[in-house]
């Protein structure tokens, strides 16, 4: 599958996310960290501040919900306009009628798991997703040390979604930068969230084709 970039805004500065978005055109999206002090320890976006951003950007929206229930607020980011919205399953309670909401209600729907939490036990749900975002850091905060004995995990992740087909695509999400990505890409991930590297480079729009050329030389 072809390499995908989505920045992070949770990078970027707070008070000017429409001009955060316009720096980088060449996003594939913009992903959004949706956290709610409960789940992780950190505040952060909440569904008003995605519907704004949604009236300033092109870029479809990558909602990565960090927060206790999301069968609750899952679909409504759908309902808003995000392209794509994905829950934790160790915070979702009814995870095949949330992720079935989330497509009938127009996005993909995508399906994290934490660092420690093994991708086997949830085989059953690869064909209700349409990404498998994997955390390659503890969620909760930006800028953290990419965690390389996530590695095997994409790997054997990559296993999985090949042998059903290879449709769904893997992200990972955490500490990847121009270090990490090709580790990353050669496990088997194709859709790279990228925070600091990009909003913290001189030239976001560069970073992101560095990036890119990086994963795709794997």
């Amino acid at each position: 599958m072809a390499v995908q970039i989505s920045p992070s805004i949770l990078s970027a500065d707070f008070a000017r996310l429409a001009e955060a978005a316009a720096m980088v055109p060449n996003a594939d999206w913009l992903h959004v960290d949706v956290m709610d002090n409960h789940f992780v320890p950190n505040l952060t976006f909440g569904l008003p501040v995605v519907e704004s951003l949604l009236k300033a950007t092109s870029t479809p929206l990558d909602c990565h919900l960090m927060i206790d229930d999301p069968d609750r607020w899952a679909p409504a980011y759908a309902e808003a306009g995000a392209g794509s919205v994905t829950i934790h399953v160790e915070a979702a309670r009814a995870p095949v009628r949330t992720l079935r909401q989330i497509r009938a209600a127009g996005a993909r729907a995508g399906l994290a798991l934490n660092p420690a939490t093994a991708v086997e036990p949830y085989e059953d749900l690869l064909g209700e997703i349409d990404m498998l975002l994997l955390m390659t850091v503890e969620p909760g905060f930006g800028g953290q040390r990419f965690l390389d004995i996530v590695l095997p995990k994409i790997r054997r992740a990559r296993a999985l979604l090949d042998g059903r087909g290879g449709q769904v695509w893997l992200q990972v999400d955490g500490g990847v930068s121009d270090e990490t990505i090709e580790r990353c890409a050669a496990a088997g991930a194709d859709v790279f969230v990228a925070g600091s590297a990009v909003y913290g480079a001189e030239d976001p729009a560069r970073a992101i084709d560095r990036l890119r050329a990086t994963a795709e030389k794997v």
